[in-house]
């Protein structure tokens, strides 16, 4: 008999869901648990991986017991022995071929960002202290609807079959945290530039923030408009969150995307030049004569020349290259094993990252 089980966990005391030697794993407290409440060793099958920190709300997991279970009780013994960052919801007695995995419809994930000094939000959010123009980042979330080949953001050395999934939900939103709603935390002290202007707090709480010279000005824009949330002195919202959801997800795939996202808000890279990561699923099919002109290269790691000249931003460069063109293909080098990641951003810290709901 197979039963499915809802929980939530808090990351930041696990290396993440799946087993691993010599690290503390959701899988690894559940199975302990499992066996010693069933006498006899139990085997855990999740949703899906979650990296090291990241945390999950209304996750499911299974497993198979040969014996009818009363899931009640046997849910109230397992929130009173696991660990304080585990909790279980629900379990309940599923169809055999049911699989908390494979059998899994849609996923979200929900990342948190604040831009001013907050400690009641620094454990579950990514603090970025720049303006952002969100604007812009929606714009580059709304590129990513619909079956795309995601291999630019999945992590290198990963052994899945397929990097194509289906994105249906992917925006980012203003929101107002609850100590700030119902407490009326302040914002923290941004002391005035040379002109008069508030600058933005660094992220040592002192004198302005790190900028770029293509830092360009805030634009609130999010699906509600951000209405009620607090904003910065530029207009921005002070507390964002991003919302994906897929029918699957790559490893790292999640933090990747909002790392890209961050860049296109923060001016370091155009909507544009984002949208040419987002692969077609015919990626690998697309032959050498359909591929229009190059609009950016990674060099290979290859001594083999390329059977056609590409288009990069230096025309000194005599290494091969691989070149992701206009319409998201990929023009053919006989160095084809080019990691495709190192084009998109850096991956943003795990701990506000959640897996917040699983469908089937």
């Amino acid at each position: 008999m197979r039963y499915f089980i809802k929980l939530s966990y808090d990351g930041s005391a696990f290396c993440g869901w799946q087993l691993q030697p010599n690290a503390v794993t959701v899988q690894e407290c559940l199975e302990r648990t499992l066996t010693t409440l069933l006498r006899e060793p139990v085997q855990v099958t999740g949703a899906g991986r979650t990296d090291s920190k990241v945390n999950a709300i209304g996750y499911v997991a299974h497993f198979d017991y040969d014996k009818v279970i009363d899931t009640s009780a046997f849910g109230y013994k397992l929130n009173a022995i696991l660990p304080r960052g585990i909790v279980i919801h629900a379990m309940w007695l599923v169809d055999g071929d049911l699989h908390a995995r494979f059998s899994a419809s849609r996923r979200e994930y929900t990342y948190f960002l604040h831009r001013t000094k907050d400690p009641f939000v620094e454990t579950r959010s990514y603090f970025c202290p720049w303006p952002l123009d969100v604007k812009a980042m929606n714009e580059a979330a709304a590129l990513l609807l619909g079956t795309h080949d995601f291999r630019c953001f999945e992590k290198s050395g990963s052994d899945n079959r397929t990097s194509i999934c289906t994105v249906t939900e992917a925006f980012w939103t203003a929101y107002t945290p609850d100590h700030v709603a119902i407490m009326g935390y302040p914002t923290a002290c941004k002391p005035a530039s040379d002109d008069g202007s508030e600058a933005p707090v660094s992220p040592d709480g002192g004198h302005g923030a790190p900028s770029s010279p293509d830092d360009g000005p805030e634009s609130p824009s999010s699906p509600d408009g951000g209405h009620g949330a607090p904003s910065s002195p530029d207009g921005g919202p002070l507390y964002l969150y991003f919302r994906i959801a897929a029918d699957r997800f790559l490893r790292n795939m999640v933090r990747a995307l909002v790392g890209s996202l961050v860049d296109v808000g923060r001016g370091r890279r155009s909507v544009s030049d984002f949208a040419v990561l987002i692969l077609p699923p015919d990626f690998d099919d697309v032959p050498d004569s359909a591929q229009p002109q190059a609009s950016a290269s990674v060099p290979a790691s290859s001594s083999t020349a390329p059977e056609t000249p590409s288009v990069s931003a230096s025309s000194s460069t005599s290494a091969p290259e691989t070149t992701i063109v206009s319409n998201g293909a990929r023009r053919r080098t006989a160095a084809d094993d080019t990691p495709l990641r190192s084009l998109a951003g850096e991956s943003v810290p795990g701990h506000a990252l959640f897996l917040s709901r699983v469908d089937y």
